[in-house]
């Protein structure tokens, strides 16, 4: 089915207790962390999605409840300049998880067909090109192990001006804004058009798209974890071992432990 992000524009609010699903959903992603560090598998979640779509909030909520030491947050800037010197995808192979780790993108590989397109610092073959190069780069990184989840965190141009003008009348928001964000605005039907494009050729089978409404962000988090952990759970193994007997004779002769009824 075709993604067009125009059906994701509703920003219906949220109508159930936020603070107790996010609370449930929190709890059942910590779970599927534990997953991971047990069976020793390893997860790519990448969030794209236009300036002020809320993803670091998304993010901030993912990993609230999540232990520090088996995942990390990349925040994807412009190349340097050894960076700039290799292949595009270069340094998201250097940023890719270990084994029992979650890696989290805040943009991504898709830079080459968005950003990269729509400001000219690639040339029309070399984004093209793209395309191939990306499908090439996921299903590489799935036939090896890595599951990977993308999001695509949608806000209509009303919604991103909310969010820009409270950036500037809150302090401590304002290092989130500056020019390029009005350079990107101006440009909204070019990345439109390039963000259709990209949809269109890399909403594969093993690594689809997921488009997130997010002009209600309380819904749009919910709606994001939600996806992440049903993926989730259908790719990595949640059954958890029973206590080591060794361990539990230990426990028994230390302080008398008793199994929990």
């Amino acid at each position: 089915m075709t993604i067009n992000l125009s059906d994701y524009e509703t920003g219906a609010k949220y109508k159930g207790d936020y603070a107790a699903e996010l609370l449930a959903l929190q709890h059942r992603l910590s779970k599927i962390q534990v997953a991971h560090i047990l069976h020793r598998r390893r997860t790519v979640i990448m969030l794209e999605g236009w300036d002020g779509a809320g993803k670091g909030g998304i993010i901030k909520r993912m990993t609230a409840d999540w232990d520090p030491r088996y995942y990390q947050v990349h925040p994807i800037a412009a190349p340097t300049r050894e960076e700039l010197d290799h292949h595009f995808l270069w340094r998201f192979w250097t940023r890719l998880p270990a084994s029992q780790n979650i890696g989290l993108f805040d943009r991504s590989w898709y830079g080459r067909v968005l950003v990269e397109r729509v400001e000219k610092y690639a040339t029309k073959a070399e984004w093209k090109r793209g395309y191939k190069d990306i499908n090439a780069f996921e299903a590489q990184q799935i036939e090896t192990g890595t599951n990977i989840v993308k999001l695509f965190v949608h806000i209509t141009q009303e919604t991103q001006d909310e969010q820009l003008a409270q950036r500037l009348d809150t302090p401590w928001k304002r290092w989130k804004t500056g020019a390029d964000d009005y350079r990107n605005r101006a440009r909204r039907a070019e990345y439109w058009d390039a963000m259709h494009d990209m949809f269109e050729k890399t909403d594969t089978k093993q690594a689809p798209w997921k488009v997130i409404d997010n002009n209600n962000r309380k819904a749009g988090r919910i709606a994001a974890l939600t996806y992440v952990a049903e993926r989730l759970e259908k790719l990595v193994p949640m059954d958890f071992p029973a206590p080591d007997p060794e361990v539990v004779k230990l426990a028994r002769e230390a302080f008398g432990y008793k199994p929990a009824k």
